[in-house]
């Protein structure tokens, strides 16, 4: 296998099948193995820049959430409690060790509750464009109507509008392959499956109590330009994790791995080189 090369491979998990990228440490073992989790309602394709630019000696893998890209649906019944308990269970299954968890936007849901069940076990959190609150009565309906218009006029209209919500407007101009991937994602997605994740999204637990809690060396980063995550709930994370460092990316909206994709790798790999 080839320095850069990406392996292609599934697991069975519980009630599903799990699709992910691997690409291995030219070391064994792997001092670090990073967890890229992707948001929502995209899949594994959106972290391979950073798969492809992680520094040799760790193991990056990047795999679809239940429901997203090539992974199954199981029984359907999605949370954000369901889909960390996945990621426990293919940690163990896989047998990672110094596992660091790389979460955007929904990924960061789904990373903070994953530490809230093992953190002990995780060497490293890197939180993007995410936050620790639930939603309030007022971000619950605007998830519910979201469905309703998904309902009614199907993914094409939402993937339009989505596109223009994440992304700095620079991006939208002068980088029409990170646009496209977005649309891509949520395009071969199950509009069902879309929806259960709203749903899960709109239920999901608060994790701020446990921010006090982690005690792993944490990056928290965020697009300046980001119009779903507010300053307010950024500065929650920073203000209560303990061991943390903040990244604010100048051109960036709510995707910065894709925005500013150098940059993100090498804060990447600094971070991952400090700790």
């Amino acid at each position: 296998m080839s320095k850069r090369e990406l392996k292609l491979s599934k697991i069975r998990i519980g009630d599903i099948s799990i699709s992910y990228y691997i690409r291995p440490s030219t070391t064994y073992p792997a001092p670090k193995t990073v967890l890229f989790i992707h948001g929502f309602p995209f899949n594994k394709n959106t972290w391979k820049q950073q798969l492809l630019h992680l520094d040799e000696e760790y193991t990056g893998i990047a795999l679809d959430v239940r429901g997203h890209g090539l992974s199954t649906n199981g029984h359907g019944f999605f949370s954000v409690d369901v889909f960390a308990k996945d990621l426990v269970e293919f940690i163990r299954k896989l047998d990672l060790n110094h596992v660091v968890l790389c979460g955007i936007s929904m990924g960061g849901y789904i990373a903070l509750r994953t530490y809230e069940l093992i953190g002990q076990q995780l060497a490293g959190l890197i939180l993007c464009d995410t936050n620790s609150l639930a939603d309030d009565n007022k971000g619950k309906q605007k998830r519910f109507d979201s469905i309703q218009a998904l309902l009614k006029y199907g993914r094409r209209p939402f993937a339009i509008g989505f596109t223009e919500n994440v992304f700095y407007e620079k991006t939208i101009r002068e980088n029409p392959e990170a646009v496209e991937l977005i649309k891509s994602c949520i395009r071969r997605n199950e509009l069902s499956s879309i929806c259960a994740t709203q749903l899960a999204l709109a239920s999901r637990t608060d994790t701020t109590h446990s921010l006090k809690t982690i005690i792993i060396p944490t990056l928290v980063i965020k697009g300046k330009h980001d119009k779903l995550m507010s300053e307010e709930q950024t500065s929650i994370l920073i203000e209560n994790i303990p061991d943390v460092r903040f990244m604010e990316f100048e051109e960036s909206g709510h995707l910065p791995n894709l925005e500013e994709p150098e940059k993100f790798n090498r804060v990447l790999n600094e971070f991952l080189a400090s700790i």
